[in-house]
């Protein structure tokens, strides 16, 4: 499941990652946000937190992820994923040099650290 993270700056997207995660989650939730943030934004922010009470992704949900994110591909100002799954961490830092935003890899401890990076202001 996803939950949206409230809270957040205009012009960022949070999103909380809770169990297992579905493609209907992304349809429902991760889509239809970042599609109506994309409509009133030219650049948007985002944190995306896996914390411990993840459980896996559907191969469906890693496809949408993945679509979406190319769909808007020069869209994203900043990116902060948070989680101490492995796997992830591991993918994240072997792949970050491709995702055309600031990135940063936080630890789940590390959350409100990333929250308050995400909230900086833009640097001119």
């Amino acid at each position: 499941m996803i939950e949206q993270m409230q809270g957040l700056l205009a012009g960022t997207l949070g999103f909380r990652a809770i169990g297992q995660v579905t493609a209907d989650d992304y349809a429902r939730i991760i889509v239809p946000d970042v599609e109506a943030a994309f409509a009133l934004n030219r650049k948007l922010r985002l944190i995306y937190h896996i914390g411990p009470e993840f459980t896996g992704f559907d191969p469906g949900a890693m496809w949408d992820d993945a679509k979406l994110g190319m769909r808007h591909l020069s869209g994203w100002d900043r990116v902060a994923l948070v989680t101490d799954v492995q796997w992830l961490r591991m993918t994240a830092t072997a792949m970050g040099f491709a995702i055309p935003a600031e990135f940063r890899l936080f630890s789940n401890a590390e959350l409100a650290q990333a929250i308050g990076w995400i909230s900086e202001p833009p640097r001119v």
